[in-house]
């Protein structure tokens, strides 16, 4: 017979995280991603310990030069180094990635398990708004509150995050439903556990995969929101380098010096494949039904 302290059981877990460890390691595409998105996290924390340019040092004398041995990935509009500026573009972009997933999930995981579990008119009330708030296309709600908050590299992450957190809202309240009903969960119920309790130590934990995978999924969403915002002017502010605004400089000398747009467009094609197959290949693995 099933006691609330099996629930859920500890072998179990143990059991399938193994397993997902395994099927992850025959995941090439999943495997090929993680390399990616490693790779751009350790360029972007070793920026401040690496010899290179300074990323704002303008230079009269190497305006628009092309990839050379002095500059590898050549030179923009100013003058400055476009290997240095791409190093710690990475910094901004992978920044805005994981702290306005962050909000989205902090924000909106708690709400949609709160729907999810007490039903009734709260679940009607955050669901009419969550629906409201998902009706408006992501990128123009991040857009207007990125405007209304002012530009800042901070401020585009909040209004990403924002922008974001009704899919976690979503997403939660669904899983918590398929979850609430479960045998452990009735247990803890019976036992005399408060709703609190239920909620963070027995539901929680068992609807936490899918989040862990879409979080994943909207880092590349979000790495290709900030980099719109700043390409608008509303995002990191010049002369801070980020991926985004140094498109936005670029697309002015497309024929000159088409090096300018290619590495920072070639930059965020490359992190956002590197999210995306990861995120695919922790779906898999994280899904019981796979084998």
């Amino acid at each position: 017979m099933t006691t609330i302290d099996q629930a859920p059981p500890v072998a179990a877990a143990k059991r399938d995280r193994s397993r997902a460890w395994r099927k992850m390691k025959k995941n090439r595409s999943a495997l090929v991603g993680a390399v990616i998105v490693l790779f751009f996290a350790i360029l972007a924390a070793s920026a401040p310990i690496l010899p290179i340019i300074d990323p704002v040092a303008t230079s009269w004398t190497a305006i628009r030069k092309a990839p050379s041995a002095m500059h590898w990935l050549g030179t923009d509009d100013l003058g400055r180094d476009i290997l240095s500026r791409m190093i710690w573009g990475a910094r901004a972009s992978l920044m805005a990635g994981v702290f306005s997933v962050a909000i989205a999930v902090g924000i909106g995981v708690p709400f949609g398990l709160v729907s999810g579990y007490f039903g009734g008119w709260v679940d009607m009330v955050i669901s009419r708004i969550t629906e409201a708030l998902l009706a408006m296309p992501f990128l123009i709600m991040a857009i207007a509150l990125a405007a209304f908050l002012g530009p800042s590299l901070m401020n585009a992450m909040i209004a990403i995050g924002l922008s974001a957190m009704p899919i976690f809202v979503r997403l939660t309240r669904g899983q918590v439903l398929a979850v609430k009903t479960e045998d452990y969960v009735e247990g803890a119920r019976a036992v005399g556990l408060n709703h609190f309790e239920i909620m963070t130590r027995y539901i929680l934990p068992n609807v936490f995969a899918p989040i862990i995978v879409q979080a994943t999924l909207t880092i590349a969403t979000a790495i290709i929101a900030e980099a719109s915002l700043s390409f608008l002017g509303l995002g990191q502010q010049p002369p801070a380098p980020s991926w985004g605004s140094m498109l936005n400089v670029a697309k002015n000398f497309l024929s000159q010096a088409p090096w300018m747009a290619m590495w920072p467009g070639a930059a965020i094609f490359l992190v956002v494949i590197g999210f995306n197959l990861l995120g695919d290949g922790l779906r898999d693995a994280l899904d019981p039904r796979e084998a």
